[in-house]
């Protein structure tokens, strides 16, 4: 036998369950929902009449939801008792009024408040990771979704994130809400700002370091096989060896192959303005990422500061070959305009994966023999 407040304890506790808050306030098939209220035993009916009325008085001043009542047959009583037997709630709002939380009131408040003014791509994370707006102010919130909605990948050409013109944002505002926009710009581009870092992602020039893998494949050209290097340092460095490859995502380390004279530089995502580093030009560069969207706006970017490397496993062959088993549906294409270093073939290819339902093949999932040939195929011819 419950009390209203049993329940209200109870509604208070599914709210910070983050399942079944999202569920509730975005499906419309979540509800009603009902709870079970118990009935009276008969020893308890005929034993303690005081507190079987208190029961009754309590339930009969709940005027949120609705509550059924069912006739009960005790024999103690001449005729059948009306028992609330079950609470039903057909909202969100009865269901935060039930509760009777004022933490729970506030958060829903502010919840009203943003899904109605921000981008409706952003609800579901904001009901979601509650930590990401909570303790900030409204306006704020609000301001970092108009902003997430404003940026696009390499938009920020370089520039300090905060000195950005036109985002009608104070210089610290990222610096506060950086992690908020980078989640937001998730939502957009399906996880690409959080898996590049906020500043690679949007081209902005880094105080954190961005420290990137370094593989020698050739084993005698480093003191360690495997080290890591900041792209501040790559963009100055003089590295050894006559070939450099880089590679898209790290994942891939183990794919690439024993090549005589080359170093690797893996996972350097949209961060590439240290090719242009003038130690590079005179080395045999080639460049393998994803056969994708995002992994043709790489190449481009790329290409732009060595317009000398070469494409590994990046054309319409070798997409066609192995799409059927193994290409997945890319969630958001990286631009709707065609990279503007891209080639001809390239250019096409793009077009054509960014209107493929399935037109994404990860690098990773490469038959290892086939990337061995290539780069091997690439060191001989150039090396």
């Amino acid at each position: 036998m419950k009390l209203p407040t049993d329940i209200a304890a109870r509604l208070v506790k599914q709210w910070h369950q983050t399942s079944l808050r999202r569920e509730r306030l975005l499906s419309a098939e979540a509800w009603p929902i009902e709870f079970a209220i118990g009935k009276p035993s008969a020893n308890m009916f005929s034993e303690q009449p005081g507190k079987v009325r208190r029961h009754l008085e309590h339930w009969q001043a709940v005027n949120i939801g609705d509550v059924e009542w069912q006739p009960v047959k005790y024999r103690s009583a001449a005729e059948p008792v009306e028992m609330p037997v079950r609470w039903l709630l057909r909202n969100p709002s009865q269901w935060i009024a039930a509760a009777a939380d004022k933490v729970v009131e506030g958060e829903f408040k502010t919840l009203e408040n943003l899904v109605v003014q921000v981008n409706p791509l952003y609800r579901e994370l904001l009901i979601t990771e509650r930590g990401l707006w909570r303790n900030k102010p409204t306006d704020e919130v609000i301001a970092a979704a108009q902003l997430a909605d404003s940026l696009a990948p390499g938009c920020a050409q370089g520039r300090p994130l905060r000195l950005m013109a036109g985002l009608a944002v104070d210089t610290k505002f990222m610096e506060r809400h950086a992690r908020l926009v980078m989640r937001l710009l998730d939502m957009r581009y399906a996880g690409e700002a959080s898996e590049q870092g906020l500043e690679n992602f949007l081209g902005a020039s880094n105080d954190k370091e961005h420290w990137l893998l370094v593989l020698d494949l050739d084993g005698k050209l480093l003191p360690f096989r495997r080290m890591r290097l900041t792209s501040r340092q790559l963009a100055s460095a003089v590295l050894p060896g006559s070939c450099l490859l880089v590679v898209e995502n790290e994942q891939c380390e183990h794919l690439l192959p024993p090549v005589p004279d080359t170093l690797a530089v893996l996972g350097a995502g949209l961060d590439l303005d240290w090719l242009a580093n003038p130690a590079f030009q005179h080395k045999k560069l080639a460049y393998w990422g994803d056969l994708d969207s995002w992994g043709l706006l790489m190449l481009s970017n790329a290409r732009k500061c060595a317009p000398h490397l070469v494409p590994l496993l990046m054309n319409e062959e070798i997409f066609n070959q192995l799409a059927e088993g193994s290409a997945v549906v890319e969630p958001v294409s990286a631009q709707p305009v065609t990279p503007a270093a891209l080639n001809s073939e390239e250019a096409r290819l793009y077009e054509t994966l960014i209107k493929a339902p399935r037109g994404r093949l990860e690098q990773e999932y490469l038959p290892a023999e086939m990337v061995e040939r290539a780069v091997h195929h690439w060191a001989c011819l150039f090396g």
